[in-house]
């Protein structure tokens, strides 16, 4: 207390001013409508920098939890997509084991699960991407894996509470897809070079196709629904000693920075890949 008195005694006069100065300027600011505008201008600068500032800080800490949100909140539309959904034969009484969706007798045939993504690789030939998601949480498989972007890959091995997927840039991988605009269908595969891009085989030269047209799944394929992304037209390779082009595409999904991705359930795999096998079987 006694250094307080003492400084306030060998900083009186200065004290002193800067009390009447603050009064002054009050006064000023008050009754001046001029200068009452200037500092609420000069204030509201002021206080917009702090909170630009400040709320700069907040989100960065916040971008985990709005990010786990904003996947949470992804996967719940996926699930009200109409490519999820096939029609059930309303003349026969069926036992189904999915949810219907409408009062049309759609049923619900992809599920979507959102899952991190804990370890990928994009420099081998065979990469595959590790996901927080295992046979506790459903995962099975034989699931595909989509990313924001587009199609990622399919699981091939599962633990209780990981699970691991055979990437899109993987040598064995191949899925079924078709042209954007004109429905031709062909095969997507990796050649093994460049992680940015895969190519696409079995299109007819017949097919209108052009740089930039967009490459998407096609409704024959048991792993994914339709007319997801997959990339999108790059180059186009004429052959000349085959009916069928050739063709570069640039991959959706970002294989550099994918975070999240979504795992799906085709709730009839099962039924539809045992069917198939019988078949081959019976008339082979």
């Amino acid at each position: 207390m006694r250094n307080i008195f003492l400084f306030i005694g060998r900083y009186f006069n200065f004290l002193f001013f800067l009390v009447m100065q603050i009064i002054a300027l009050s006064f000023l600011v008050r009754y001046n409508k001029f200068h009452q505008a200037i500092f609420m201008n000069a204030a509201s600068e002021i206080t917009g920098r702090l909170n630009a500032r400040y709320n700069g800080i907040a989100y960065y800490f916040q971008l985990k939890p709005t990010n786990d949100l904003l996947v949470k909140e992804n996967e719940q539309l996926h699930q009200l997509l109409k490519q999820n959904g096939g029609f059930t034969d309303s003349s026969k009484k069926m036992i189904i084991d999915t949810a219907l969706i409408d009062s049309a007798k759609k049923i619900q045939k992809y599920y979507f699960m959102s899952a991190k993504v804990v370890g990928i690789t994009t420099n081998f030939q065979t990469n595959f991407i590790t996901l927080h998601r295992g046979s506790a949480q459903g995962v099975k498989p034989n699931m595909g894996v989509v990313s924001a972007q587009g199609i990622a890959g399919t699981i091939v091995n599962v633990s209780r509470n990981f699970s691991v997927a055979m990437s899109l840039l993987h040598l064995q991988y191949k899925v079924v897809v078709k042209l954007k605009n004109s429905g031709e269908r062909g095969t997507v595969e990796w050649d093994g070079k460049s992680p940015l891009y895969v190519t696409l085989k079995d299109i007819p030269k017949s097919a209108k196709i052009n740089k930039g047209d967009s490459v998407v799944t096609s409704e024959t394929s048991s792993l994914f629904p339709s007319d997801f992304m997959v990339g999108t037209v790059s180059e186009i390779i004429d052959d000349k000693s085959s009916n069928f082009y050739t063709i570069k595409l640039k991959t959706a999904t970002n294989f550099f920075n994918v975070e999240y991705v979504y795992i799906i359930a085709n709730n009839q795999y099962d039924e539809q890949k045992n069917l198939e096998d019988s078949t081959h079987k019976k008339f082979q």
